[in-house]
């Protein structure tokens, strides 16, 4: 018994399934992908990425980790979110976080949980960002509930600061960011309606930057800033 014959035989039977179905099914999975949604959402196994959008293999790119974090120094999450921008092209970047999220209540207690501690304290930023306005509710599970949804705005607004984004939203077709909660209790998505162009032009002024120019037709050289930054300041 290797404990994994579920698995096997439920792979068995949606190949089956699929075959009857489509017999080109796999054929045009195996020739590429071009998703058109790229999916940052929780870990947590009750929030299944296809499932919850009725979206099926190839539509969606994604990346889950504990409370759909974006976070600037993950190294995973950025080259997931730069080759689903700039080598796939995706239309849509959806941050999904979820009512009853474990990393968010963890975040919010006065604990400490050993390693992850590290990961939390990125949500305890979103807490003393908002810290007034999470003491006026007094009710504990509405107040998690409402910073489940401030994580996701704040997850959003981290993806708008990465020159990634920043970069695309010059393109012709920069990617819309959404953030959305998903309730376990009634299976429903919430809109929580960020504008995503709206986020972006915020925050240019400070996170825009310019990617560094060509030297003697070499893309890779990099003479540096043509300001001193520190003069450029006044300083």
């Amino acid at each position: 018994m290797s404990g994994i014959e579920d698995i096997l035989a439920n792979n068995r039977q949606w190949v089956a399934t699929k075959n009857a179905q489509d017999p080109e099914f796999f054929k045009r999975l195996a020739n590429g992908q071009q998703p058109r949604y790229l999916f940052i959402g929780c870990s947590d196994s009750r929030v299944p990425a296809s499932g919850i959008t009725g979206t099926g293999p190839g539509e969606m790119f994604v990346h889950r980790n504990i409370a759909n974090m974006v976070v600037h120094t993950d190294l995973n999450l950025l080259s997931v979110l730069q080759y689903a921008v700039e080598v796939l092209g995706v239309q849509d970047i959806l941050v999904v976080g979820h009512y009853g999220c474990g990393g968010v209540a963890a975040a919010a207690a006065n604990k400490q949980y050993g390693l992850i501690d590290n990961w939390l304290v990125n949500i305890r930023d979103v807490v003393r960002l908002h810290e007034i306005e999470l003491l006026r509710i007094k009710d504990e599970q509405q107040r998690l509930r409402r910073l489940v949804e401030l994580n996701v705005i704040e997850q959003v607004q981290n993806l708008a600061k990465t020159n990634i984004i920043q970069n695309a939203m010059r393109g012709d077709k920069p990617p819309r960011l959404h953030g959305l909660v998903y309730d376990i209790a009634d299976g429903v998505l919430k809109d929580l309606g960020i504008n995503s162009l709206d986020v972006a032009d915020e925050l240019e002024h400070i996170y825009a930057t310019e990617a560094p120019h060509e030297v003697d037709g070499d893309a890779n050289s990099y003479e540096g800033p043509n300001v001193d930054p520190a003069k450029e300041a006044g300083e």
